[in-house]
């Protein structure tokens, strides 16, 4: 058994990111549920929080001290930037500036809607790498009003500049609202595939990432995720066999 004599109890550790109790994380343990660096942890093993990669059922947990989760509702004309040369105001410029975060993906500056911004980067990337499935939906209000015909195209591939894109979760929700599911992260994609069946967006929400909605957050406001929320999204950015 890998140990880190001057580390610290690892069901100390689960505790703190959130899993349970520290009696519920023995019982993990002892369930052989848990695994340090690709082994089964045992009980009473110390590890290093800043080097050692645990995982609960599979799922990775974020366990290095200091990490931050924040939801952001980003309003339209807001760059998803660190920094901008045209001095416009960035995303960051919305949340603390401590601890120093990024943003997960991007909106272009024309688009609304919800937001991650974390110093997690491995979460960070499993979110946005499309090899993990993890889903973004989107509410576009669009030119004209498509058919169901245009709809199918949505549902089955948009053939883009850059490739064919994967097949989405498409639906219209009123005679100009589509709703669209997709997993993929490309540039300005959504708007592309809407542009590429006739009807160009006039305004385009994303309303969910993966289980994390928030209808009550105001434009420009954010939050801190709970440990529950960041535990979910954990368990939506689960490796997928041979991602």
């Amino acid at each position: 058994m890998a140990q880190c004599p001057q580390g610290e109890r690892l069901q100390k550790v689960l505790a703190r990111a959130g899993v349970g109790s520290r009696r519920a994380c023995d019982e993990l343990i002892a369930a052989g549920r848990v695994t340090v660096n690709g082994l089964r942890a045992q009980l009473g093993q110390r590890i290093d929080p800043d080097r050692d990669a645990v995982e609960v059922d599979g799922v990775p947990i974020g366990i290095r001290p200091g990490l931050v989760y924040y939801l952001l509702n980003k309003p339209i004309g807001v760059v998803t930037t660190a920094s901008d040369p045209q001095g416009r105001t960035t995303v960051l410029d919305l949340v603390p500036s401590e601890p120093r975060v990024f943003p997960v993906g991007r909106l272009d500056a024309d688009t609304e809607g919800l937001l991650i911004l974390t110093n997690d980067g491995q979460l960070a990337h499993r979110l946005t790498h499309p090899s993990f499935g993890v889903e973004k939906e989107y509410l576009a209000k669009v030119e004209g009003r498509p058919s169901r015909g245009a709809i199918r195209r949505l549902r089955e591939g948009i053939d883009l500049d850059d490739g064919r894109t994967a097949p989405a979760e498409a639906s219209l929700v009123g005679p100009d609202l589509v709703r669209l599911v997709i997993h993929e992260g490309r540039n300005r994609q959504v708007r592309r595939m809407c542009e590429a069946i006739g009807h160009p967006v006039l305004r385009l929400v994303r309303h969910r990432i993966g289980p994390l909605r928030d209808r009550k957050l105001a434009p420009g406001a954010w939050r801190e995720l709970t440990l529950e929320e960041v535990r979910a999204l954990e368990r939506a950015a689960k490796p997928r066999d041979g991602g």
